[in-house]
């Protein structure tokens, strides 16, 4: 009996049915090592959040160098026939920056539970407290330039119609009003949309209703024919806009990993 797929936005009602017919699932947990310690899905092993970026400055948020990155795959004992299954506790922040970094590595085969583990618990399904340990073994990786952007792939197309920038900050900071870095503002001709927006906390933290996101990014200029980037501060919140753009089927998507905090933190950059 073969496997079956399963689909990138993954509710959590249908993973917990399907999961005994799912062996190769690797299912991680980003949430907070607190929140992970009171309770989990069953099977679940913790990645800390901070394991995903850089964290030196100016631009914390940079994917960690590939020795860094062997560390993490390795404790996880990715294998490429693993599909990884990633939730948190925020509403897909970190699980969106740990499948944007698996798409870096070359590791397509990837879900987000909706919801994450707030949903998890209002669909009344079990919890455990006892830590999992990985099946740690030897990972190399090789990275894959794809889904990232860099400075050079942004200044060159400021002006391109064909090319966009999604800035998903919060207004205050897009405006000007406050920022983490040296400077504040933002990068010129970036549209904003907080990516707060994109949480339903109505409902369990889910994702929004889809095609009413589809039909905002729509108006505002953020449409599938364009080449897209997204960026915040550290890219972590507008991991969860590049992953909300997967969904939608927007063909080519980037998530800028210096993000605000090395844009904002030099002065031969262009601001607004």
């Amino acid at each position: 009996m073969t496997e079956a797929a399963l689909p990138l936005l993954l509710e959590p009602e249908t993973f917990a049915a399907q999961r005994d017919a799912q062996p190769t699932v690797l299912l991680v947990d980003v949430s907070s090592p607190d929140n992970y310690r009171a309770g989990h899905i069953p099977g679940a092993v913790h990645l800390p959040p901070g394991a995903l970026q850089h964290g030196a400055p100016p631009a914390p948020g940079r994917l960690p160098d590939q020795a860094r990155l062997e560390e993490i795959f390795s404790y996880l004992g990715l294998t490429p026939e693993h599909h990884v299954v990633a939730y948190d506790d925020e509403g897909g922040g970190w699980a969106g920056r740990l499948l944007w970094t698996l798409e870096a590595i070359g590791h397509r085969r990837f879900s987000y539970l909706n919801g994450g583990i707030h949903a998890w618990r209002a669909a009344g399904l079990p919890e455990a407290q006892e830590i999992t340990q990985p099946d740690s073994q030897p990972v190399s990786v090789t990275v894959d330039t794809a889904p990232i952007a860099e400075v050079e792939d942004i200044l060159p197309r400021l002006e391109d119609p064909g090319f966009a920038i999604w800035d998903a900050r919060s207004a205050e900071e897009h405006q000007g009003l406050r920022s983490g870095s040296m400077r504040a503002g933002h990068i010129p001709g970036a549209i904003n949309i907080d990516w707060l927006h994109l949480i339903d906390r109505g409902n369990a933290t889910r994702l929004v209703d889809l095609e009413q996101l589809r039909a905002h990014l729509d108006s505002v200029g953020l449409t599938p024919d364009k080449d897209i980037v997204t960026h915040c501060q550290t890219h972590h919140r507008s991991s969860l806009t590049w992953l909300a753009m997967k969904v939608l089927g927007y063909p080519s998507v980037k998530g800028y990993h210096g993000s605000w905090g090395e844009w904002g933190n030099r002065d031969d950059l262009p601001v607004a």
